[in-house]
């Protein structure tokens, strides 16, 4: 029984299973696989962002097998005081190299890299000019910084022009911020149209590539490459935990902007540095992206013909332009039932609501992935045919 004070969350959760919103925590008893065992089942997994099969790939384990036994597991500090080992700077290098830019900082995660770099390069007299559908970590990065927020609607370049007009006279800093794929949509930002504005304007442009890097531009170098804007985007953000296959964040920016991070990004402050055995693969897949660019290739080819079944099935996709594929219910609770009995059926596509996504536009969240055989995606597709026609989704 809970304790009187922590009452009230149990009433809450309960209203979540009254609602149909509960979702319990599938637990996987194995390897991140394209058809993997979660919860005693083996089903078609499309719900990993492992887009490349990066975290299983032979390479990558040997690299960190290696680092253990030069390093040991652990780095024993945060890395302004005696955490900073020769291989973290070895990957901010390669990441520096990789992204086309003076330098890098590896941070913890995604989401601390996002949160811990807004909220360490602005202040009280600052604006920050953002998409309305932006990363939570970004959300929670404006907030912490304590600047003014003015958000625009998503993509919406007009309406984001109207506010740089309107604060045209502002007196502190302006941070123009932007998702470089959109991870519930999975749609690409008008990133040329913004970087144009910030030029305009000028404000800082930021983006946060975590779904594009590995996926857009030649060998995955992301959006910026994707759009051919090398020079142009101030900070650059990325994360080593989805493409790359293993655990982190980083930021790309100017040499004097990461040696600021240094001193003022909490999260890189007050945090332990990566054990060498992540840093040791995320170099490994780094020098994989340059090498076997067939990989990335790959993901593409399954994502058009993953597409073009749903398509042809009429689910409603959305605006996807990338792996990134919503299934739009919109229902939350049918949205749940729905990915429920996909799981029962052997397919592992998870159920997506609010807070995530607005109410009224519940969705399953799908992700193929480099990996996944085409016969696998075809089975997948008439598994969630049939389903769906059950519930009367389609």
């Amino acid at each position: 029984m809970p304790k009187a004070q922590l009452q009230y969350l149990a009433d809450e959760l309960q209203k979540l299973r009254e609602q149909g919103l509960y979702q319990k925590l599938r637990i996987l008893e194995g390897e991140q696989l394209p058809v993997a065992r979660f919860d005693g089942r083996q089903v078609i997994n499309l719900s990993s962002n492992n887009y490349l099969g990066l975290n299983t790939h032979p390479k990558l384990k040997q690299r960190a097998l290696e680092a253990i036994q030069k390093y040991g597991v652990g780095s024993g500090a945060v890395r302004t005081i005696a955490g900073t080992m020769s291989i973290h700077m070895e990957l901010e290098e390669k990441i520096a190299q990789f992204k086309r830019t003076e330098a890098a900082v590896v941070f913890q995660s995604g989401f601390t890299a996002n949160a811990g770099t807004v909220s360490a390069i602005l202040g009280r007299e600052d604006v920050i000019i953002s998409d309305e559908l932006n990363h939570a970590s970004i959300i929670d990065g404006c907030r912490l910084s304590r600047a003014e927020i003015r958000r625009f609607p998503h993509k919406d370049v007009e309406a984001c022009e109207k506010i740089l007009k309107e604060i045209a006279g502002h007196k502190g800093h302006k941070l123009l911020i932007t998702d470089g794929v959109f991870s519930m949509d999975g749609d690409i930002a008008p990133l040329p149209q913004l970087v144009k504005l910030a030029e305009e304007y000028g404000c800082i442009m930021m983006i946060d590539d975590a779904h594009a890097s590995g996926v857009l531009g030649r060998n995955g170098r992301g959006s910026v490459d994707h759009f051919n804007l090398h020079g142009r985007v101030d900070i650059q953000v990325g994360t080593l935990s989805k493409a790359i296959g293993a655990l982190g964040g980083y930021v790309c920016s100017t040499r004097d902007a990461i040696e600021f991070l240094y001193h003022r990004a909490r999260p890189f402050l007050f945090s332990t540095s990566h054990p060498p055995s992540v840093a040791a693969t995320c170099i490994a897949a780094f020098e994989l992206l340059d090498e076997e660019p067939e990989l990335v290739e790959q993901l593409w080819a399954n994502t058009r013909f993953f597409k073009e079944g749903l398509a042809r099935l009429g689910f409603n996709t959305g605006v996807s332009e990338t792996p990134i594929t919503p299934i739009i219910v919109g229902d939350a609770a049918l949205a749940h039932q729905f990915s429920r009995e996909l799981f029962e059926a052997g397919v592992f596509a998870q159920g997506i609501g609010y807070p995530t996504v607005p109410v009224g536009k519940a969705r399953l969240r799908t992700i193929v992935t480099a990996t996944h055989t085409q016969e696998k995606l075809s089975r997948a597709l008439e598994i969630l045919e049939s389903i769906a026609k059950k519930l009367k989704i389609l």
